[in-house]
């Protein structure tokens, strides 16, 4: 049996953020124990979302705080790609609900009560040489203490360009590159100086140039890892992709 103190109920809803899940880690350091969670979650003053995972009965989920939960689980979790670019605004198509696109440095799955309520694919990737617990120009959106972990504009530009062929058509993504004119020439040096991918180095120039944005032409292919003489070829639904060195 479960004896019921009103403080630590207390102590939740005074500092409970309004659609912020809570681990049972949280719960603890609040003073409620994994039996109290339960019995909180069956008198209805919380709502048991997964196994050690809870919310406000009365608050809808929102998504920033969600995602800061996630990103405590799943190492290198991050907006990225074509989501990233959309949250800094750069888009050509408005899309009632988009499908947010997850990058994480380890294979993991997405738990079902947060893609219940935000579409969301996840997708392991290592473009770039770095570690988990410091990415390379990933950064809280807008800079704000408590946001969730994004890409910069720069490094989500590589990482829609490395979907090309796989995820991304490549219409699609030679349509957002135009609107990309006003990013930092250093800061994407600095990605495709240690971008894995020879795919990606060589696409983003290719498409830079084709574009004619400033960007572009700030940077030096001889600088960059560009892979061998030979021409690196792929057949997708895009048809026949060459890209040069």
């Amino acid at each position: 049996m479960v004896t019921t103190n009103p403080r630590p109920l207390h102590a939740l809803y005074s500092r409970l953020v309004p659609g912020a899940p809570l681990s049972s880690e949280d719960l603890a350091a609040l003073g409620i124990s994994a039996d109290l969670a339960v019995y909180y979650a069956r008198a209805g003053w919380l709502t048991r979302l997964a196994r050690g995972v809870y919310a406000h009965p009365n608050h809808p989920l929102a998504l920033q705080p969600s995602l800061a939960l996630l990103q405590r689980r799943i190492p290198g979790l991050h907006v990225g790609g074509k989501s990233a670019l959309d949250w800094y605004g750069l888009r050509q198509y408005v899309s009632q609900r988009p499908l947010l696109l997850l990058y994480g440095w380890t294979a993991a799955r997405l738990p079902e009560w947060f893609c219940e309520r935000f579409p969301a694919e996840y997708h392991r990737k290592r473009l770039f040489d770095e570690q988990p617990h410091s990415l390379l120009h990933v950064t809280p959106f807008e800079q704000l203490r408590g946001s969730p972990q994004v890409s910069t504009p720069e490094r989500a530009l590589l990482e829609l360009i490395s979907e090309v062929g796989v995820r991304q058509p490549l219409q699609e993504a030679r349509e957002l590159i135009e609107s990309t004119y006003s990013l930092r020439a250093d800061v994407l040096r600095e990605l495709l100086q240690r971008c894995r991918s020879v795919k990606t180095v060589r696409l983003c120039l290719q498409l830079g140039r084709e574009g004619s944005l400033p960007w572009a032409r700030k940077l030096d292919p001889a600088q960059l890892p560009r892979g061998s003489d030979r021409p690196w070829v792929s057949r997708s639904a895009d048809g026949l992709l060459v890209l040069k060195p």
